[in-house]
């Protein structure tokens, strides 16, 4: 596919999009200290850039799937945010009617598929994904994303071996953060360019400055070009940096203020902004009125969690079987 021009409109909705998602989620923090939001919460605070340079090299068919810091990226392909916050609070209103929660979000109609609490679990699903793909012919890629800490598992260097061997339309994206949980890239292994790691495979890969959603555009549009035409697999290390904890129980007793400071200076809602005044796609005023909407927005998806129910306890019972499948199975 030809490369899509980076316009006024394209920075202005990524402004919009990140600020929004950034908004998002410190209003999760909020809840979840107000203990309207139980269990986990990993939030995706300073990656955001990611997110937008990659929906934007996506076509209507590509698929996504990622681990449990997943807030985000089904609102950025679509799903409606107010059940996204409604499921995080556990209510009926959310996308998987309170079932799912913070770790599990899932939107089969956005082609969205997860949200995984187990690490690394959702590398062989994303070759999956592709293999189906592939398989029928649809002509679609899989964005498949990890954190630093999943490319430990086997499950990674099996599935980046089967992806060469059977030449599959999957782009891995690792989202590299700087620790996989509250242990540094450094202490994990000998090597600190995970990318690399490809070359194993014989798999293209490189790294990717994560803070800049046009880096992070240009990089997935030629990784999803090669898959698409039948070139086969990419492996991209986006550096990145989250600002909160790993999740909200994380004190981060291992890295200093200094270091989170020095990131903010590189933060990707504060690049797209600068360029938007330098360039003057927005005045003061039209960049106060993005705010406004997205203020009204996050309220409005809290307002809709509030007012929606807790589910009963007979939703234990349901989407477990599918008697009209399986007559043999009685339902309880």
């Amino acid at each position: 596919m030809p490369k899509k021009k980076i316009t006024k409109s394209v920075y202005l909705k990524w402004y919009e999009d990140m600020l929004f998602w950034r908004k998002f989620e410190d209003k999760a923090a909020a809840l979840y200290i107000q203990q309207k939001i139980r269990g986990f919460l990993h939030l995706y605070n300073g990656q955001e850039a990611v997110l937008a340079g990659s929906v934007f090299a996506m076509e209507e068919n590509d698929r996504m799937i990622t681990a449990y810091r997943n807030h985000v990226q089904p609102i950025a392909l679509g799903v409606d945010p107010k059940k996204i916050m409604a499921e995080l609070c556990g209510k009926v209103g959310g996308t998987s009617q309170g079932n799912g929660g913070s770790m599990h979000m899932f939107s089969k109609e956005h082609n969205f598929f997860g949200g995984h609490g187990i690490v690394g679990g959702q590398i062989p699903l994303g070759a999956g994904l592709a293999f189906a793909d592939k398989y029928l012919e649809t002509g679609a890629v899989t964005l498949t994303y990890m954190g630093d800490g999943a490319v430990r598992q086997g499950s990674f260097h099996e599935t980046l071996n089967l992806a060469m061997l059977w030449n599959l339309p999957v782009v891995f994206i690792i989202e590299n953060n700087g620790y996989a949980m509250g242990t540094s890239v450094e202490r994990t292994a000998n090597h600190t360019d995970i990318y690399k790691l490809g070359l194993g495979y014989e798999m293209p890969c490189e790294p990717v400055d994560g803070m800049d959603p046009v880096a992070v555009y240009n990089a997935v549009q030629e990784a999803a070009d090669r898959a698409r035409s039948g070139g086969g697999p990419t492996l991209l290390e986006m550096r990145t940096y989250r600002y909160k904890g790993h999740s909200m129980s994380d004190a981060q007793h291992y890295r200093t203020k200094d270091e989170v400071a020095e990131y903010q200076k590189k933060d990707p809602i504060g690049i797209v902004e600068k360029i938007i005044k330098d360039k003057k796609y927005a005045s003061a005023k039209e960049l106060e009125a993005i705010e406004s909407r997205v203020k009204d927005l996050v309220n409005d998806c809290v307002k809709y969690a509030d007012e929606s129910e807790f589910p009963t306890a007979d939703n234990l019972y349901k989407n477990v079987y599918i008697q009209d499948d399986y007559p043999f199975i009685k339902t309880f």
